[in-house]
């Protein structure tokens, strides 16, 4: 059974999501400060942790701080639950470790849709060989690509692009196809994304140019390499 560790002091809250995420069959742990956090997180290896920025003592971004350097919960998905909606704010959290934020006051749906969704990502991907198209070769187990036997550096979005590409080569890839399998759930994230990184892979990988097609209205298609 998948486990969530909620780090929160306000009760209401926590009942609300414990109800929620036990009904999805989740196992919960729940703490109300940052000493307790971590203590909880290295002694339970929770699958995701639920973590409010507002806390007694020790708040939110010193927990993810320190979980992030911590290297038995360094890779542990951090969801920041918190009042403050800022950007700033959450750029903070973000840039700190936190995987997903969401601002008070939340749906309790998008809170579980969230959480399942940073599950998937941090499962581990089954075993592949590597994807060739031309002079192109991406290894998903060694996460390298290469471009005429030099390695070529992508970032991970990018990275993820090109393989989804390669995998459905010659097949039609709409925007939210692609958004599903490489961005995984984001309500922030729009079909404009896609166009931006498909874009960058045309200027890293100039073969691709071409060979990316644009179909219009739904989204793109890697030529298959019979194809003129």
């Amino acid at each position: 059974m998948k486990s969530v560790l909620i780090v929160e002091d306000d009760l209401d809250i926590v009942r609300l999501l414990t109800h929620y995420l036990e009904q999805e069959h989740y196992r919960v742990r729940v703490v109300s400060s940052g000493t307790d956090a971590l203590r909880a997180a290295r002694e339970g290896s929770p699958d995701v942790i639920i973590l409010d920025v507002m806390l007694p003592a020790m708040d939110g971004y010193e927990v993810c701080k320190r979980l992030r350097a911590t290297p038995d919960t360094e890779r542990v998905p951090i969801l920041m639950l918190t009042a403050k909606a800022d950007e700033a704010d959450k750029i903070v959290g973000l840039e700190i470790g936190a995987d997903d934020y969401v601002a008070k006051p939340f749906s309790p749906k998008e809170v579980v849709a969230r959480v399942k969704a940073l599950m998937r990502r941090s499962e581990p991907e089954p075993s592949r060989t590597p994807l060739r198209y031309r002079t192109v070769t991406l290894d998903p187990d060694r996460h390298e690509v290469t471009v005429d036997g030099r390695p070529l550096e992508l970032t991970a979005k990018e990275f993820g692009l090109l393989q989804y590409l390669l995998a459905h080569c010659g097949r039609l890839a709409t925007r939210d196809a692609i958004l599903t399998s490489v961005w995984g759930y984001d309500a922030e994230v729009t079909t404009r994304t896609v166009d931006v990184h498909i874009r960058r892979l045309r200027e890293k990988i100039p073969l691709l140019a071409d060979a990316i097609v644009t179909v219009k209205p739904y989204g793109y298609k890697l030529r298959d390499e019979a194809e003129p």
